[in-house]
């Protein structure tokens, strides 16, 4: 009775391979074959599998994605030229992808940059009441030797950059909109730690829980959007079935702690994109950003870092 099920879980797990590896090697050219190897299937069958679980061909994935990552690059990176923006994100061709560019946005690459927002990924729903009151200021902390920032923003508690390590995360994957769904987070929580628990995963020094979310709420539209739930596991950690296993590089973040219920979430980010960020001297990387959760919730209240990984502007 169980082998549907346990077949379909080894599915996942070898697209979800298969997404990891496009969203590393982004900048170069994937071949079918290449992409099928990945997923350990025959290559005259992978389109098919690939699409009845992602919802796309393996070449439409990659065109999304790619040009998802140009629109974020264009508005939060505006220093870099268009055509370091189309060779960044895998096209050799300008023509190629401004046209690309356009039948996803309508607009050109240009058009884009010039009537969109800096860091429109984001509603910015702080109104300008509220932000004159909520601007952070920057100060060193001697104790750690770091810049931190003072900031009387109701929700949030802490804001500094510095470094984190590199780590190895095991998660499982959600592709679809996920804004609010307490009960989707509920259970993907719930059958990762059902997984974790009874291998002693759970808890000790330097483990950490996360949800990573890939793609920018702000572009991609809300059926294809990718979240992971995370917790840090040992490098030789074994995974099979819908649990996968990635590694975030090190990297240099922006970490803003809040305490929030389930309705000020959008509230914290807002404040991190249109309020820290424009006064920091930084602007967003673009590796994937994700909440930490150094707490267990109580009362329905909730202590999360939000993590960006940040370059100066």
């Amino acid at each position: 009775m169980d082998e549907p099920k346990t077949s379909r879980s080894e599915y996942i797990s070898r697209i979800n391979k298969t997404l990891d590896y496009i969203d590393s090697n982004i900048e170069n050219l994937m071949t079918l074959g290449e992409l099928a190897s990945v997923a350990n299937f025959s290559k005259y069958h992978f389109n098919r599998i690939f699409h009845s679980i992602v919802g796309e061909t393996p070449f439409q994935f990659i065109q999304r994605v790619k040009i998802e990552k140009a629109a974020m690059l264009l508005l939060t990176n505006r220093k870099m030229t268009v055509s370091g923006i189309a060779t960044k994100c895998g096209f050799s061709d300008l023509s190629v992808f401004s046209r690309n560019f356009k039948s996803c946005f309508g607009v050109s690459p240009t058009s884009y940059r010039a009537n969109k927002p800096q860091n429109s990924n984001l509603s910015q729903t702080v109104s300008k009441g509220s932000q004159a009151e909520a601007k952070a200021v920057p100060y060193f902390c001697p104790e750690l030797q770091t810049i931190k920032w003072r900031t009387n923003m109701k929700l949030n508690k802490s804001v500094e950059v510095k470094e984190l390590p590199k780590m190895t995360l095991a998660y499982i994957r959600h592709i679809g909109p996920y804004k609010g769904d307490d009960k989707l987070f509920e259970g993907l929580w719930n059958s990762l730690f059902a997984w974790a628990g009874p291998r002693g995963l759970i808890g000790g020094k330097g483990f950490r829980s996360l949800v990573i979310y890939h793609d920018d709420p702000g572009v991609t539209i809300e059926d294809k959007l990718r979240m992971s739930v995370c917790i840090t596991v040992p490098p030789e950690t074994k995974v099979d079935g819908e649990i996968g296993k990635m590694e975030l590089e090190a990297a240099k973040y922006v970490i803003a702690r809040f305490e929030v219920n389930a309705q000020q979430f959008q509230e914290a980010w807002d404040w991190l994109y249109g309020e820290w960020f424009p006064a920091s001297g930084y602007q967003p990387d673009e590796k994937p950003c994700f909440e930490m959760y150094p707490e267990e919730p109580r009362d329905g209240k909730f202590v999360v870092d939000i993590c960006v990984p940040v370059k100066p502007i």
